[in-house]
């Protein structure tokens, strides 16, 4: 099914800022002042509405649940969040990776197919 509305494409893009800091908190089942705390230690940005309002996105929501378990298990906040950070950054760099390899993959089939002349 192909999506002709532009609400259909917000829902289901991670990085839209669908969710209230009550609502978000609700979710998590934290606090406002653990969003807040989030923010100043520059885990997470929300975005703000026209009324000045924290807005957060599904993936900001998952970032502030693993520093919550981490929170939950005793690790200091400001270290919770540099784990997520460095967590999240290796994510990443592990995904880029296995693009190159794909990639180098792809070119060595390429190469190796004998496309060259006879």
């Amino acid at each position: 099914m192909t999506s002709d509305n532009p609400l259909n494409d917000r829902l289901d893009d991670d990085d839209y800022p669908a969710y209230t800091m009550g609502r978000a908190a609700e979710m998590l089942g934290a606090t406002p002042a653990f969003l807040r705390a989030l923010g100043e230690a520059r885990l997470i940005t929300p975005l703000r509405s026209e009324g000045g309002h924290r807005r957060y996105s599904r993936y900001q929501l998952r970032i502030a649940a693993r520093a919550r378990e981490l929170v939950d298990k005793g690790t200091p906040i400001e270290a919770a969040c540099r784990i997520v950070i460095l967590e999240d950054q290796l994510e990443e760099a592990q995904r880029i990776n296995a693009e190159y390899r794909r990639a180098a993959a792809e070119s060595a089939d390429r190469a190796g197919s004998g496309s060259g002349p006879a």
